[in-house]
């Protein structure tokens, strides 16, 4: 309570529109945690609640919590999200479209992996202070780098267009956030409101970086409706029969022995 006035008066305002709660601290009681912020609400000292980089689970907890007390609701997510990081998609991003959260992720760019300042044809130094902290892109960074600048050059925009583009056109993504130290990367962030993809580039590029999701994510998403479905189409989409089901019945049912006849007495 006592940041948040802090930050009131220096921002000069009476209140904030939306308060992310960020990163995870995994030693106060969530009901705590969750109580204070919806009396900050009844106060008029935030309008919404917003968690930053907190995992899936406590975040679902804490979403649970709320929603039976009545207090005020988590309303958005913000996470790492880029072509680089999709590992979000196993389980906040699907968490939020469920419950009806808005996703705004940060470092679409990947710490300025993606600009054209990177690419595996290209060696030495890239003016960006962020290299010191984040390192350098690796082998397989690199293959979805070079499609990227591929797709660039077809559409004639820039990287960072495009990165930012396809982020904003994923399932359950509401807003972006961007940073920019010069005018031109402001400039070539907001350029990716004219880029147009077609469905072939946004293929690849998905194909390229698509990401390794903790388990029960494959399973979910190949398995479980074969066997839950059998070839249903659901919810417009449509299950193939696992083989696991197209066994010959006898495999898993076998037929009583037929009961010998009785003489007559």
């Amino acid at each position: 309570m006592q940041q948040l006035e802090n930050s009131l008066r220096r921002l000069r305002t009476d209140y904030v529109d939306l308060y992310w709660l960020h990163n995870f601290e995994p030693t106060t009681p969530v009901e705590e945690t969750l109580r204070t912020l919806d009396d900050l609400v009844a106060a008029g000292k935030i309008h919404y609640v917003g968690f930053s980089d907190v995992p899936a689970w406590r975040t679902a907890e804490a979403a649970t919590v709320a929603e039976f007390r009545g207090w005020a609701p988590v309303v958005g997510l913000q996470l790492e999200y880029s072509p680089l990081e999709r590992s979000s998609e196993g389980e906040l991003i699907p968490l939020a479209r469920a419950k009806g959260m808005g996703v705004l992720p940060w470092s679409p760019l990947k710490s300025g992996f993606l600009p054209a300042k990177y690419s595996s044809a290209r060696t030495g130094p890239v003016d960006t202070t962020r290299t010191a902290l984040v390192g350098a892109p690796s082998e397989s960074d690199y293959v979805v780098i070079d499609a990227l600048n591929d797709i660039a050059g077809e559409v004639g925009a820039s990287p960072d267009a495009v990165a930012l583009n396809r982020v904003a056109h994923r399932p359950g993504i509401t807003s972006t956030l961007v940073g920019a130290r010069r005018l031109a990367q402001l400039e070539a962030n907001l350029e990716a409101f004219s880029v147009t993809l077609t469905d072939a580039q946004r293929a690849r590029l998905d194909a390229v970086s698509a990401p390794a999701l903790d388990f029960p994510a494959e399973n979910n998403r190949t398995l479980a409706p074969m066997l839950a479905f059998a070839g249903a189409t659901v919810d417009g989409r449509r299950t193939v029969v696992s083989t696991l089901l197209q066994a010959t019945p006898t495999r898993y049912w076998h037929a009583p022995p037929a009961r010998p006849e009785r003489a007559p007495c």
